[in-house]
């Protein structure tokens, strides 16, 4: 791992996403009916994405485990993709880039576990990060 001790610790926030894209328009009418047979796609992607975030260090070899401060996972629908937005902070000494896309992967792979059985055209897409910030580099792409 790459040596902080020499960092100050400031406040890190970083935003990331990840696009699931389903094949038809009943796939979104079941996640919003929750008549998804595996169940809620929505609260247990959550949890899935908060395990995620939380658990980047055990996975990453690079990564410093680092206090979570702040987690928030946020859906948004537009026809048939379901944009997956997730926020986290920190007040540390390295940023939380790699814990914000880890978490919005994660939270892309659990909904494609769970529709799966009724839409096998599901697509992941677009796993990057929008914007960080604190520390020396501040990056927007929003």
């Amino acid at each position: 791992m790459v040596d902080i001790t020499h960092k100050s610790s400031t406040l890190r926030t970083a935003i990331a996403q990840a696009v699931v894209e389903v094949s038809k328009q009943e796939t979104i009418k079941a996640i919003q009916e929750g008549k998804v047979p595996k169940g809620d796609v929505f609260e247990m992607s959550r949890a899935a994405g908060l395990l995620g975030v939380k658990k980047t260090a055990d996975l990453l070899p690079d990564c410093h485990p680092l206090p979570i401060e702040y987690t928030d996972i946020h859906y948004e629908i537009d026809r048939l993709q379901i944009r997956i937005l997730i926020t986290v902070k920190t007040h540390y000494k390295t940023g939380v880039e790699v814990e914000a896309m880890h978490g919005a992967s994660i939270v892309a792979l659990n909904m494609y576990d769970m529709l799966k059985p009724i839409d096998k055209g599901v697509e992941i897409r677009n796993i990057k990060l929008l914007k960080k910030t604190g520390g020396k580099s501040d990056i927007d792409n929003l």
